[in-house]
């Protein structure tokens, strides 16, 4: 059966990616621009797939000693290295183009520099040091800044406070799957928490449970939400807390699986409460020009 773009791609990476950047222009304050929001969500997308394929092309001889990536189209040979490298320059040039020229400068740079950071630091990092877990935090906290500084054209408090959000929830999301993939860590000789420091990993899994619910606390006080929102939040925040704890102290693959499950609804529903809390005159200071 031949591959298609998507194994390349990662489809479940690039919704998360795209997801994520949507809500961070849809918690920007100011109209909705429906164009520029789909410059963003396609430009971003493209993006995604890019770095996705660039990664697998670089990860070919240690996804193959992998159970769960020993299928990946590249391993197998259903696509040759020319084919996957050629696929990400043509979602990546005119993917950072079109947030470059279709949304504005500064949207096109973050998406450039993810692209950078996923593919030539974290991929590398991963066989070297386990701060490859926070640099690839980093990288998974830049999409909603995007979404923020596509929609307001800067910076703002918002966008700090909705990627501390997504650098915080990466922690428990990871650690927890990663903890069940240990053997296939180590076979594949990738540098992990879970497989060098195990105690670690279980700290900092409980460590940002628990950021998540101070980041929720500083919504209302940066002006990005009302303060209903840490009201609504605080049951899914203190029950991921909860399991954080759970996983921290029984060390096992029954917390960490309950942990990461819980982690899969919690982003989705927090960001939904974010925007149903929404702050209609938007932050102070954020309100930049629509970008055209």
């Amino acid at each position: 059966m031949a591959a298609s773009p998507h194994t390349l791609s990662s489809r479940l990476l690039t919704a998360l990616v795209v997801g994520t950047t949507s809500a961070g222009f849809a918690l920007a304050p100011g109209p909705f621009d429906l164009p520029c929001f789909l410059l963003t969500f396609v430009g971003t997308g493209l993006a995604s797939c890019a770095a996705n394929s660039i990664n697998q092309f670089f990860e070919v001889p240690f996804d193959s000693n992998m159970s769960r990536t020993k299928n990946r189209p590249l391993v197998r040979g259903q696509i040759s290295p020319l084919l996957a490298m050629s696929f990400a320059a043509c979602c990546a040039v005119p993917g950072v183009a079109l947030l470059t020229w279709g949304v504005n400068p500064l949207t096109g740079a973050l998406g450039a520099f993810n692209i950078f950071l996923y593919t030539c630091c974290y991929t590398p990092l991963k066989r070297v040091s386990i701060a490859n877990t926070w640099v690839g935090a980093i990288v998974g906290a830049i999409p909603p800044a995007m979404g923020w500084t596509a929609a307001t054209g800067s910076l703002g408090a918002g966008a700090v406070l909705l990627a501390g959000i997504l650098y915080s929830w990466q922690f428990p999301h990871f650690n927890a799957l990663s903890w069940g993939l240990r053997e296939d860590y180590s076979r594949g000789g990738y540098r992990m928490m879970a497989v060098t420091h195990p105690g670690l990993c279980r700290r900092v899994a409980l460590r940002h449970c628990l950021a998540l619910g101070a980041l929720s606390a500083a919504a209302p006080l940066l002006g990005v939400t009302t303060w209903a929102f840490p009201l609504v939040a605080l049951p899914p925040n203190l029950h991921l807390a909860y399991l954080g704890l759970r996983f921290y102290r029984d060390a096992d693959r029954r917390s960490s699986r309950r942990l990461f499950f819980c982690s899969l609804w919690h982003l989705p529903l927090l960001l939904l409460l974010m925007l149903t809390c929404k702050r209609r005159g938007g932050a102070a200071g954020d309100q930049g020009s629509s970008p055209g």
